[in-house]
C-alpha cells in the first residue's frame, strides 16, 4: 500500500493515538467482563480482573477449605457452541429484474460466493468468529482485497510475482475493536472505529516497509496456573491472563466513514509513533458503491444502546460461583464425617503426633493416666440442604444457557409419545433461534462485502471454481465485474436448527411414498436416485452416475480446456457425440465467447471444427443428430 501524506504526520499521529487512549478508558468495563469470561470457560474460576487487567486469583481463608471448580459452565458453553455450528446457511442471489442479462448476473454471483465459501473455508471462519461471540458476546468479520492472493498473472521489473487479487476474509475478536461511540448500535452508526492489533517489527517491515522500533506489548493470552485445594492438594488449570511479547508494537488502523470534509473517508494506519499510511478508505464496501469500514459484527445476543453485545456466559458466571461453593462445602462436610473430629483433654496426649498421623487402623494411643481417653465429635449425615441446592442451581444454569438434556431425566419422558418429544426438542432449539439469526444476518453480509469487493476489483475475465454438480467436481466459471449487478442475497435454507438431519430423512421418504419424486411412469431414474442419496447423506454412492453425466462433464472440461490453452479437444470413440455437440454448442451460444477477442475469434473456430468432427462421426456410424 502506497503511503500518501496530505497533512502534518505528527499532529496526525498524536491525534490518533490521543484518540486510542479514551477509546480503551471507555471500552475497559466490557474488556474486564470478557477476560472473567475466558477465564472460567477454561477453568480459572477463583479469580476475578482488577482495574488494570490482571487477572487476580481469589485465595480461600482456611487450610482445609476445599477450592476445587467444577465446570459446568464449559460444558454448556461447547453445546451451544455444537447446536450453532449447524447454521450454515447456503446463500443465493435474487435478479434485479426479469431480464435474461439479471438472471444471468445472480447466478454468477451465487457461483462467485459457493467459490469463496470453498476457497476460504468460509465454515471454519463462521466457526471461530461464532466461538468469539458465545464467549464475549461480539465478533468481527474483516473482510478486504489481498493483492498478494490469487493466481500469479505476471512478472514486475524487479522479477517479482504479479498477482491477480482475492478476497481476504478474518476473524477479529472483540478485543482488537475500538469504536468511536460504545453507545453505537452498530457498525453503520459508528462514524469510525480503531483496529488494534499487535505485530513483531519484521512483519510490519515486511507489509508496510517502515522500521518500528519494538517494545514489550500486552496481550491477552493462555497459561497454566497451580489450584491448592484442601489440605494443600494441587492441579494445574488453565487462566487467561496478561502475558508480554517483546519485539513487537500494536498496529493502528483508523477507519473513518466519508463525510463532508472527507469524500471518500479516511484509513490512517499507524505503528509506534510513526505513519505508515494516510488516504481515502480503499474499498467500495458499502451501499451504491460507496466507500465503508470493511467490518462486519455478530452478536450473541442484543444490548441496547451498546455497540459490543452480551452472551449467556454472562448470566451463568454467578450460578456457577454458587454451584462451586456449594460442591466444595458438601465436600468439607463429608471430609468431616469421613475422618472425624477429635475431643482431645488438654495434655492428656501428643497432640502433635496425633495432628501429624491422625489415628490410623491398629495405631496404638498412649493417653496419660487419669485422663479422658480422645473421643470422636458426633458429626451427624450429610444434610440433603447440599443436594437440593446443587439440583436448584444445576436447573437454573439449563434454562439460562438455552439448553435442556432429554437423556439425563429420560424418566420423565419415557412415556411421551414421539410426537411430544420432538415439540419439546424444537421448544429447546427455539431458546437459541436469536443467536442463530445473528449468525445468518453476519454471514448475509460477509456475502455483499464479497460481492463489492470483485465488482470493484475484477475488470478483467477471471476464473472461478466451485465444488458441485452431480459428480461432485470441480466446476469452472468466467466473471468479471459487469457480470455481478446484483447483491441481494437470500438464503436457500431456512433456520438450519428448526430442521434436524432425522426430520429431513423422514421428509424424503415421505416424498418418496407419495410418488411426488417419480416421473410420471412411476420410475426414478438415474439422477434423481443419486439426490436421494445425497439428501440421505449418502454422497459416497453419487460415484455411480448414468453415463450421460458423465459424457456432459466431459464435453464442458473439454470446453474449458479449448479457452484455457487455445487447442483443439481430441474426438474419442468413447465420445457420445450427441450429447458433445449439444453442449459444445450450447457453450459458444454463452457470453463467455466474445467475439470481439482475437483469441475467442480462434477458440470459436477451432470448437465448430470440433463439432462438426462430432457429426461427421454420427454420419460414419449411420446415427441420427439429435
Amino acid at each position: 500500500m502506497k503511503k500518501k501524506i496530505n497533512i502534518d504526520e505528527k499532529q496526525l499521529v498524536a491525534d490518533i493515538l490521543e484518540d486510542f487512549e479514551q477509546r480503551k478508558v471507555e471500552r475497559k468495563p466490557f474488556e474486564r467482563q470478557w477476560q472473567i469470561n475466558a477465564n472460567f470457560v477454561v477453568g480459572n474460576q477463583f479469580c476475578t480482573v482488577d482495574n488494570f487487567g490482571n487477572t487476580c486469583g481469589i485465595t480461600k481463608e482456611y487450610e482445609w477449605q476445599e477450592n476445587q471448580v467444577y465446570n459446568y459452565l464449559a460444558s454448556m458453553y461447547e453445546s451451544r457452541l455444537a447446536k450453532l455450528a449447524r447454521v450454515r446457511p447456503q446463500m443465493t442471489v435474487l435478479p434485479s429484474t426479469s431480464e435474461e442479462k439479471d438472471i444471468k448476473s445472480a447466478k454468477v454471483s451465487k457461483s462467485i460466493l459457493n467459490s469463496i465459501d470453498h476457497k476460504c473455508n468460509l465454515s471454519r471462519i463462521i466457526a471461530k468468529a461464532t466461538k468469539w461471540s458465545e464467549l464475549c458476546g461480539t465478533a468481527f468479520y474483516k473482510i478486504v482485497w489481498n493483492s498478494d492472493s490469487g493466481r500469479v498473472i505476471g512478472i514486475n521489473d524487479k522479477g517479482e510475482s504479479i498477482k491477480e487479487g482475492d478476497v481476504d476474509i478474518s476473524v477479529c475478536p472483540p478485543f482488537e475493536i475500538y469504536p468511536d461511540n460504545i453507545a453505537c448500535e452498530s457498525i453503520e452508526d459508528c462514524r469510525s472505529i480503531i483496529h488494534a492489533r499487535a505485530y513483531h517489527v519484521d512483519v510490519i517491515k515486511q507489509n508496510w516497509g517502515v522500521d518500528v522500533k519494538g517494545e514489550d506489548i500486552d496481550v491477552i493470552s493462555c497459561d497454566s496456573i497451580e489450584n491448592v485445594g484442601a489440605y494443600n492438594y494441587t492441579s494445574l488449570n488453565t487462566s487467561i491472563i496478561k502475558t508480554t511479547k517483546k519485539n513487537h508494537a500494536i498496529v493502528l488502523e483508523y477507519y473513518e466513514r466519508p463525510s463532508s470534509l472527507y469524500k471518500n473517508g479516511r484509513l490512517i494506519i499507524i505503528a509506534g509513533n510513526k505513519l505508515l499510511y494516510n488516504g481515502d478508505l480503499p474499498f467500495e464496501n458499502g451501499e451504491d458503491k460507496k466507500r465503508s469500514i470493511p467490518f462486519v459484527r455478530q452478536i450473541s445476543q442484543e444490548q441496547s444502546n451498546n455497540f459490543f453485545g452480551t452472551c449467556i456466559i454472562n448470566r451463568i458466571i454467578p450460578l456457577q460461583r454458587a454451584l462451586n461453593a456449594t460442591k466444595n462445602r458438601k465436600y468439607e462436610f463429608m471430609n468431616r464425617i469421613a475422618q472425624g473430629i477429635l475431643a482431645v483433654e488438654d495434655g492428656s496426649v501428643d497432640t502433635d503426633n496425633l495432628e501429624e498421623e491422625g489415628i490410623r487402623p491398629g495405631k496404638i494411643l498412649v493417653y496419660r493416666q487419669g485422663a479422658t481417653p480422645p473421643i470422636f465429635m458426633a458429626s451427624g449425615g450429610l444434610p440433603s440442604d447440599f443436594s437440593n441446592e446443587e439440583d436448584r442451581i444445576m436447573n437454573q444454569m439449563t434454562i439460562l444457557s438455552g439448553l435442556s438434556d432429554l437423556t439425563s431425566a429420560i424418566s420423565t419422558y419415557a412415556n411421551m409419545s414421539g410426537t411430544a418429544l420432538q415439540l419439546l426438542i424444537e421448544q429447546d432449539d427455539a431458546k437459541l433461534t436469536t443467536s442463530a439469526e445473528e449468525i445468518r444476518s453476519a454471514i448475509k453480509n460477509v456475502g455483499k462485502h464479497i460481492l463489492r469487493l470483485y465488482k470493484q476489483f475484477v475488470q478483467t475475465k477471471r476464473i472461478g471454481r466451485i465444488i458441485g454438480g452431480d459428480n461432485r467436481e470441480v466446476e469452472l466459471f468466467y466473471f468479471n465485474s459487469s457480470d455481478i449487478s446484483s447483491e441481494d442475497i437470500v438464503f436457500e435454507t431456512e433456520n438450519e436448527l428448526t430442521e434436524t438431519i432425522a426430520q429431513r430423512r423422514s421428509m424424503i421418504f415421505e416424498l418418496l411414498n407419495a410418488g411426488l419424486l417419480a416421473d410420471e411412469n412411476g420410475n426414478i431414474n438415474n439422477r434423481m436416485r443419486s439426490k436421494i442419496l445425497e439428501l440421505l447423506g449418502y454422497g459416497i454412492w453419487e460415484q455411480g452416475q448414468d453415463i450421460s453425466t458423465l459424457q456432459r462433464n466431459k464435453a464442458q472440461k473439454e470446453n474449458i480446456e479449448c479457452l484455457n490453452n487455445n487447442k483443439e479437444p481430441m474426438v474419442e470413440d468413447i465420445d457420445d457425440h450427441n450429447i458433445h455437440v449439444v453442449e459444445h454448442t450450447a457453450f459458444l451460444l454463452t457470453d463467455t465467447i466474445d467475439d470481439s477477442n482475437k483469441e475467442h475469434q480462434n477458440v470459436k473456430e477451432m470448437l465448430l471444427k470440433h463439432i462438426q468432427s462430432h457429426k461427421d462421426k454420427l454420419t460414419q456410424n449411420n446415427l441420427t443428430i439429435v
